[in-house]
């Protein structure tokens, strides 16, 4: 699959346009989802310019690096209109339902990877509903 991961509050905590502390894991397990799984994962981020330059390197220093940043192919230009990034999936903190533990984000894809495109992983057990007492004018 090609994976298409986002930078601020993804991979490190939002501090934009600083560059926040890691979050826990997140670069061991994008290396392992390489390595392992052999995905291809894309950088898609906000950040432009010097300020991309830093979180390139950031994650290069931590030994992962991606096969492209905002563009599908590393030899694409950039400068042509809006970008459209064709990836399988993406790992983002603004997904509906806001970002998983990145253990589950692997064990989900090494273990069950069509789940990632059905609505499955996100039902829960049903919650039981209270039911409102009745007031003094009900």
């Amino acid at each position: 699959m090609v994976i298409a991961v986002d930078f601020d509050g993804t991979i490190v905590k939002h501090r934009f346009p600083e560059i926040g502390e890691e979050i826990p894991f997140a670069i061991d397990t994008l290396k392992l989802i390489q390595s392992e799984l052999k995905h291809t994962l894309i950088l898609w981020t906000v950040r432009e310019g010097d300020l991309l330059g830093e979180a390139v390197a950031f994650c290069k220093e931590r030994g992962l690096q991606f096969y492209a940043v905002n563009q599908n192919n590393p030899e694409d230009s950039v400068d042509f209109g809006p970008r459209k990034l064709m990836a399988d999936l993406f790992i983002d903190d603004r997904n509906f339902g806001g970002l998983p533990d990145w253990g589950f984000i692997f064990n989900t894809l090494k273990e069950r990877p069509e789940s990632c495109f059905s609505t499955e992983i996100f039902i829960t057990q049903p919650q039981e509903v209270k039911q409102k007492r009745k007031g003094f004018f009900r």
